[in-house]
């Protein structure tokens, strides 16, 4: 850029902003970033789990790029319009001017931009034209979830035709495979002793990698069951339990029965998810929830219940809506409750308080599943958990299990049987963004009379506890009422804890014995009780470090000057109680220290 050019910017646009002021990169981003420097690529595929910072890590790699004069521009693809503003005011943050408002007929672009952001369709639409823009000048190209390029769409022979000439091009993707066997441009392909072609990436970044890192929370999923009721397009009438063995046409009517926003099962999940909104308040007072429906009149409906749970209007999102972005990032700043939306923050949006959401969708496919549960787990500190709540039907249970499970693009496998039930993903996505709505197709073939929901099982790190009871029951309660701020170890044991007391009680129950007496605490010495006393601040201590980062002699010293006393070595039982009682209510409170 001239120096002329450069005077002309508006103040908020400075010519470019040092490094030296952007935030620290993650290690999985400094480790990506040296080996694209070593490396120096025209082609680089970076696969990182949903929320683990693939913006950062591009727009660090551009930045550099633009400023050694390697690139003189750079163009962004994005699945959606609101993830082009997104990378905008992202890269407007490091010092990069990105225009999310260029449009295919508008032909040049303002100088005071240094690129685009464009999404897959406008690519598709005219290729020539940013086949000529690339060859214009030298382009550094970001293929933002990339998954989305497949040949088996016209996306991938535009993508092809319009960026073949670019001087790098850097493709990012959270879900690196797709339901079909479409080969993704510039993305190579490498065959194994089976002879099958998979997709081979130059850095991965799994999910298990970013939650023994801190940086994506623990999902916890809950599973609810329940009775359904329908009649067929022939007339019959059939009463099935979700998620029980039927047939595949079968599972998919009890599945859509469920999601009924006129039955029951609906509303009793949208309560039991309020009231686990409501624990996670407790620790996180800003942690919000979605629901994530099939279609835009199902998406009303759901919010219409969720007004009358909550007696709160939650926020909603259609993707017909010329204000979408601005209520994502209204709801992405702001305090309310719940977001209702159908497909416009299922992929790549990031509203990092979003701590539970409502799986209200009959989207079976493993990508879809990855990344919308992908909108909960971004980590904003330690001790945050997400907790996704889902129709108990064997695809999803299926996807839930295999959370930590990597998965390559497969080309050359052969299509199952049963794959023509399911859309592939971007037939999903264009029915549900149409105005029209899905639901008056499937209520052809069926009519959904009757849905009871019951809560089934938890799934967590591979395992499964509790087991059906009824909606509000004791055991549902138990899970219900997890503390909002956990590790993950500390989620696994409370989970193996509450399943062993309700099968001891379920046991009881069955025998008809009365449920034993509470045995006299045995006298502990005052040594020991000092000793357990020391044990249980010091480990609370250790906790709030971990949610905090504050160092631990801090936060030790802080108790004292609240509470008065020694060091907790020397500190009475009576001392160490008020200290235990005082972390406690900060946790409760979410405190920080100053």
């Amino acid at each position: 850029m001239s120096t002329s050019a450069a005077s002309h910017l508006p103040p908020a646009y400075p010519a470019r902003a040092p490094w030296g002021t952007a935030p620290r990169l993650r290690a999985w981003q400094q480790e990506a970033l040296e080996l694209y420097q070593r490396r120096a690529p025209r082609d680089f595929l970076a696969v990182a789990t949903p929320g683990a910072g693939k913006t950062t890590f591009a727009l660090r790699i551009a930045s550099e790029l633009v400023e050694q004069g390697v690139v003189q521009a750079v163009t962004v693809v994005a699945p959606t319009e609101h993830l082009k503003r997104q990378w905008a005011e992202a890269a407007h943050r490091v010092g990069l001017r990105i225009d999310p408002q260029f449009r295919n007929g508008q032909g040049a672009v303002s100088r005071e931009y240094q690129g685009v952001a464009l999404t897959y369709a406008q690519v598709a639409a005219h290729p020539v034209l940013h086949r000529r823009r690339t060859e214009a000048r030298r382009t550094l190209v970001v293929l933002d979830e990339i998954h989305h390029a497949g040949d088996a769409l016209s996306w991938g022979d535009a993508v092809r035709e319009a960026f073949e000439p670019a001087t790098r091009r850097l493709a990012l993707t959270g879900t690196p495979f797709r339901s079909d066997v479409s080969p993704i441009p510039f993305v190579t392909y490498e065959a194994g002793p089976d002879g099958v072609r998979r997709s081979s990436a130059d850095y991965t970044y799994g999910y298990g990698r970013a939650l023994a890192d801190g940086v994506v929370r623990p999902v916890i999923f809950l599973a609810y069951t329940g009775q359904m009721r329908w009649r067929t397009r022939a007339g019959d009438e059939v009463a099935a339990s979700l998620g029980e063995p039927m047939t595949k046409d079968l599972v998919g009517q009890a599945w859509r029965t469920a999601l009924d926003p006129h039955g029951n099962w609906i509303p009793q999940v949208l309560t039991a998810a309020d009231r686990r909104l409501s624990e996670v308040r407790r620790h996180v007072p800003d942690a919000g929830a979605m629901v994530i429906a099939t279609d835009h009149q199902t998406a009303r409906a759901y919010a219409a219940r969720l007004r009358a749970i909550t007696g709160e209007a939650p926020t909603v999102v259609l993707s017909d809506d010329p204000q979408a972005s601005d209520r994502i990032e209204e709801f992405a700043t702001g305090t309310t409750r719940w977001l209702v939306a159908v497909r416009m923050v299922s992929e790549g949006v990031d509203v990092p308080r979003l701590a539970v959401g409502v799986y209200a969708t009959s989207t079976a496919t493993p990508l879809f599943f990855a990344q919308a549960v992908g909108r909960f787990v971004r980590a904003r500190r330690r001790g945050e958990t997400a907790s996704v709540f889902l129709p108990s039907v064997p695809q999803l249970l299926g996807h839930a299990h295999g959370m930590e499970v990597e998965r390559d693009h497969v080309l050359d496998r052969p299509r199952r049987e049963d794959e023509d039930v399911w859309a592939p993903e971007d037939a999903l996505v264009a029915a549900a963004n149409r105005t029209g709505t899905t639901g008056e197709q499937e209520a052809l073939s069926f009519e959904a009379l009757e849905a009871e929901a019951h809560f089934d099982r938890v799934l967590f790190d591979g395992g499964e506890f509790g087991t059906q009871a009824a909606v509000g029951s004791a055991e549902e309660e138990d899970f219900l009422g997890l503390p909002g701020l956990l590790e993950p170890d500390q989620v696994t044991t409370l989970l193996q804890a509450r399943q062993a007391e309700q099968q001891a009680a379920r046991r009881r129950r069955g025998s008809g014995a009365p449920a034993p007496a509470p045995e006299p605490e045995p006298e502990v010495s005052t040594h020991k009780a000092l000793a357990l006393l020391r044990k249980e601040l010091n480990g609370l201590v250790g906790a709030w470090h971990h949610r905090t980062g504050q160092p631990h002699g801090a936060v030790h010293a802080e108790l004292r000057r609240s509470c008065g006393g020694p060091p907790s070595a020397t500190a009475t039982a009576a001392q160490l109680q008020e200290r235990i009682a005082l972390i406690r209510r900060w946790a409760a409170a979410g405190r920080t220290l100053a």
